[in-house]
């Protein structure tokens, strides 16, 4: 056996988190940019609702 490849293993093992943590965070905003989208327009939809009466009552 190399034994010569187990001196890259901790070089090897930051890489794989340092991966794992930008993998976690890209992921992280995913789902906090479409929560945020779903909001606006939940929030758009709320507002077209409370224009809809006033719009009858003229």
């Amino acid at each position: 056996m190399n034994w010569k490849v187990l001196d890259h293993v901790p070089v090897l093992l930051y890489i794989l988190a340092a991966k794992t943590l930008i993998l976690c965070l890209a992921f992280a905003s995913v789902k906090i940019y479409q929560r945020r989208r779903l909001e606006a327009e939940l929030q758009r939809v709320e507002a077209k609702k409370k224009q809809q009466p006033k719009k009858k009552d003229n």
